[in-house]
């Protein structure tokens, strides 16, 4: 089999190894700029690919995501942070990794190509009709990932593919493809580097714009937030201040009637009888809160 693109040499690599530090380090912060451009070219399909994952946790499903070695970390890395960014549920976000949470202390490269761990481990999450797998992997032929998500879309669910080659048999199997085009990586295969870069970049916006599409983003603010500590406490009242225009009082006040619940304070901020009234009024908007202003006249 021919290289894949991130198997390919580098333009900068013959001699890499005997550079100054300076110039080694500017070619990979510039192979590292390269990356992240390449992710441009996929705008089209993660726009596809956040509709369907918000399609899918809007009518109770989950998350799934799958990966190995380094497009596995990305993947966590990405599933961690939405319930506290965007409120999601803990119970509505799964990560499946090659090697399982013990990977995550010793990468050994094998778990990778267990495609029967896949298979049973798809088998026992349960997945399906109503689930959205998003699998990623840079070559775009690993078999944990590969298996997974066969077995996931067998068994119903929707699929979303992640790969940095173009062609990649991955992309044969899944519902929405997304291609991140990067260029050979300055250390040959190294995809923790340019790969990592765009599978990291290309989650963020996935996962951003699904949280759009279920309005748990208003203004550049993410109103569906979990104030669980001080800082995060201190970013809600600033959100309640921000969008319902009203003093820091008023704003505490009112975080604390909601029981913290961002949306629920910035209704009642701005007119709402009580906090079941806001909550019926975001009921009435699927969770969206600019309606929800406007029916109260703001």
């Amino acid at each position: 089999m021919s290289a894949t693109r991130t198997e390919m040499i580098h333009a900068s690599a013959k001699g890499f190894d005997t550079r100054r530090p300076e110039e080694a380090l500017a070619i990979l912060a510039e192979a590292q700029v390269d990356a992240a451009r390449a992710v441009q070219a996929a705008v089209p399909y993660i726009a596809r690919a956040a509709h369907l994952a918000a399609d899918c946790i809007r009518a109770g499903g989950r998350l799934v995501y799958v990966a190995a070695g380094s497009s596995g970390l990305m993947a966590l890395a990405d599933a961690l942070e939405l319930p506290g960014t965007y409120g999601l549920a803990g119970e509505r976000i799964k990560v499946l990794l090659a090697g399982g949470v013990a990977g995550l202390t010793n990468m050994a490269g094998a778990p990778e190509d267990d495609a029967d761990a896949a298979r049973a481990e798809i088998a026992e999450a349960g997945a399906g009709p109503g689930d959205c797998i998003i699998a990623l992997t840079a070559s775009g032929y690993t078999p944990y990932p590969m298996a997974a998500v066969e077995a996931a879309r067998a068994a119903g669910a929707r699929t979303i593919g992640i790969s940095n080659n173009e062609g990649a048999p991955l992309f044969d199997r899944v519902d929405v493809a997304i291609c991140l085009p990067t260029p050979p990586e300055v250390i040959a295969g190294s995809t923790r580097m340019g790969a990592g870069t765009a599978q990291k970049i290309a989650l963020n916006m996935l996962s951003t714009m699904m949280a759009v599409h279920l309005g748990h983003v208003h203004d550049g603010f993410m109103v569906n937030l979990v104030a669980d500590n001080t800082k995060l406490r201190e970013r809600a009242r600033r959100i309640v201040m921000a969008v319902s225009e009203v003093p820091e009082d008023r704003a505490a006040a009112a975080l604390d009637k909601a029981g913290g619940a961002v949306k629920v304070a910035i209704l009642l901020a701005v007119g709402a009888v009580d906090v079941r009234s806001a909550e019926a009024l975001l009921t009435e908007n699927a969770g969206h809160l600019r309606p929800s202003l406007k029916a109260l006249g703001r």
